[in-house]
């Protein structure tokens, strides 16, 4: 399936916005895409295993925090990075 990555993310995949992974539930996936990136994973998903609070992953265009979450390759997961400033 394709995983959109967010901008700030790309450095872990050499510049790319859009990354192939495999995987039954979200937690699955990101765990492939850490295989293909390592680091990635740790950017979105604390050490606990619990989704960041500033990250949000969109399975197709519904809102999850749930990474147990299933998905099939039909499905397109879009990692999203909130951002602040002043």
């Amino acid at each position: 399936m394709n995983v959109r990555i967010p901008t700030p993310l790309r450095s872990y995949t050499d510049g790319a916005s859009v990354a192939t992974a495999t995987g039954q539930t979200v937690s699955e996936v990101l765990h492939d895409l850490d295989d293909q990136f390592p680091g990635i994973r740790f950017r979105v998903v604390n050490e606990q295993g619990v989704l960041r609070k500033h990250m949000r992953i969109f399975i197709n265009k519904t809102d999850t925090r749930d990474l147990d979450c299933v998905v099939t390759d039909a499905d397109e997961v879009t990692l999203m990075q909130a951002l602040s400033g002043g």
